[in-house]
């Protein structure tokens, strides 16, 4: 059906029916328009929502918990964390797509169906008034047509009656007769014109209803429907739009399952212990002490009652578990010399120093080659092009940065023979150990022999890390502590860099335990050292 065909134009009733409902519809599109907008307003509230809850949850670099992301536990919280940045992302882009697709598209569209209805409702006025112009042209006619007839039949009564009476002139008589001829004619002619304005009329009339108002009325309807199903394909994006991104979104979630699924309770518990095991063997049995001989107790190397280390159950006796937890021994036992081989430690931290110190040898060195490979190109540069510099200048620097890199290279050979030697020693005690069932054992030399320098007597707590710079540390600038802790019993602080500690007595943290058993703490009155951690209670500053 068409407009123009089925709504029949009366007075102006119609036209105002067209115009309203046109209104209506433009009205309708900028409404969805607004609706689309804050719909991707609150999608962009949400993904700025989720990337600061996710940014808030990620470690910081370098802090304690990014330390711990090699436990499948931690990295699959921090996978879902990026799975989740991701999803917010993915809200964005919905939002993005429907502000450039819908609301863009659509303004631009409304602003066009705007000015095309402006056009066709300036072509209806100017038909409707063109057709009234016409209306009152013909009134007007008409009514002078009415107007005259009436004076010329006046005329000729006047005419018929002065004709009649015997006292009139015959001059009277021709006079009254000339006037209603004239009259007579005068409404002819207004008969006439009356009549050329009905038939015009009645032709720009049916112009009007037959050809120009249905032509207008069938341009607003086709204007009206591209109008709708321009808003239809608006509907359908603002759905397509979503189900556009949501096999990427699936993914993500499916990511975040994976996370789940990737979480290894074993592996995780693996990885602590090879990152905290120190490589000693459990203690042997202690040896009976015979007070009824007369063995003088204070003089027993094995004897647990010296003063400052703790009685109580068998952890409270330093046992050493696989978790690091160091041994609580007489003071003059703790701390060995510190060595440059690491040997002070216990094998498998030595061999973790042992292959950092092999990193950063290496990064070293690394450095020192491509600076005489710059040396070098510059030196070529300057032969061929002597006005640039001269190239002997450049020789002292050569030569220190290749004296430099033959330094490095031999301690990286030095420390690469002292990883390898604490890797056979490994070897050789673990076999020792596996062979008889847990029992004790006498460390091994790589010769089978019982060696001295070798992994210290398992009764002895030997979990103290030094930095060599230690005395260089004290000089510096007091670092801020990090916690407080209480000591739980007497540490007598006997051995190089470590502080005596009364039982009871609270000190400031400096430096947290590194997995080696020690802490480092400060008193009030400035000094510092290390104490065995299991010998504090400890409370770290959030």
């Amino acid at each position: 059906n068409i407009w123009g065909l089925e709504i029949q134009y009366q007075q102006c009733d119609q036209y105002d029916i067209i115009d309203k409902h046109t209104q209506s519809g433009l009205e309708l599109v900028e409404k969805y328009v607004k609706f689309v907008k804050e719909r991707t307003e609150i999608e962009q509230n949400y993904a700025k929502q989720l990337r600061n809850l996710t940014k808030k949850y990620n470690p910081k670099r370098g802090c304690k918990e990014e330390q711990e992301c090699r436990f499948s536990n931690h990295q699959s919280f921090l996978d879902i964390l990026n799975e989740m940045n991701d999803y917010a992302g993915q809200r964005e882009l919905i939002a993005e797509n429907m502000m450039m697709n819908i609301c863009i598209e659509l303004t631009k569209y409304l602003q066009e169906l705007k000015m095309e209805r402006k056009t066709h409702l300036s072509e209806a006025k100017k038909v409707q008034q063109s057709l009234e112009s016409t209306y009152k042209q013909l009134d007007s006619s008409k009514k002078r047509f009415e107007r005259e007839w009436r004076e010329a039949d006046k005329a000729a009564q006047y005419a018929e009656k002065t004709d009649q009476d015997i006292n009139a002139t015959k001059a009277d008589v021709e006079k009254a007769k000339q006037q209603a001829n004239m009259r007579t004619h005068i409404a002819e002619e207004c008969k006439n014109d009356y009549a050329a304005q009905l038939q015009k009329y009645n032709k720009e009339q049916s112009q009007f209803y037959f050809s120009d108002m249905p032509l207008i009325f069938n341009k607003l309807q086709d204007m009206d429907e591209r109008r709708v199903r321009k808003l239809a394909q608006g509907y359908v994006l603002f759905s397509d739009t979503e189900k556009h991104v949501m096999p990427i979104i699936g993914k993500c979630l499916e990511g975040v399952t994976k996370a789940g699924t990737n979480v290894n309770e074993r592996n995780d518990s693996i990885a602590l212990i090879e990152q905290y095991k120190s490589g000693f063997e459990r203690p042997g049995d202690l040896d009976f002490e015979d007070y009824s001989q007369g063995i003088n107790r204070a003089s027993s190397d094995s004897s647990l009652g010296t003063v400052g280390t703790p009685k109580g159950p068998l952890e409270l006796l330093g046992f050493l578990s696989s978790f690091g937890k160091t041994d609580k021994l007489t003071p003059e036992r703790i701390i060995p010399t510190v060595t440059e081989d690491f040997g002070h430690l216990p094998l498998e931290q030595r061999r973790k120093w042992l292959q950092q110190k092999l990193d950063d040898i290496g990064k070293e060195l690394q450095k020192e080659v491509e600076e005489v490979e710059a040396l070098e190109k510059m030196k070529d540069v300057y032969e061929k092009n002597p006005q640039m510099g001269d190239p002997a200048s450049l020789c002292p620097q050569i030569n220190q940065t290749a004296q430099n890199m033959e330094r490095l290279r031999g301690k990286l050979n030095k420390y690469e023979s002292w990883l390898t030697e604490a890797g056979r020693r490994g070897d050789s005690i673990y076999r020792s150990h596996s062979n008889n069932n847990g029992s004790t054992h006498e460390p091994y030399s790589p010769d089978g022999t019982n060696s001295e320098e070798g992994t210290p007597d398992p009764s002895q707590a030997i979990y103290a890390e030094f930095d060599d710079d230690f005395e260089e540390v004290e000089e510096e600038e007091l670092v801020a502590p990090i916690g407080q802790c209480t000591a739980m019993y007497n540490f007598p602080g006997a051995s190089e860099g470590t502080i005596t500690m009364q039982e009871g007595e609270v000190l400031s943290v400096v430096e947290e335990d590194k997995g080696d058993g020690w802490t480092r703490v400060r008193r009030v009155n400035g000094s510092e050292g290390y104490i065995p951690t299991s010998y504090v209670s400890i409370s770290l500053s959030k």
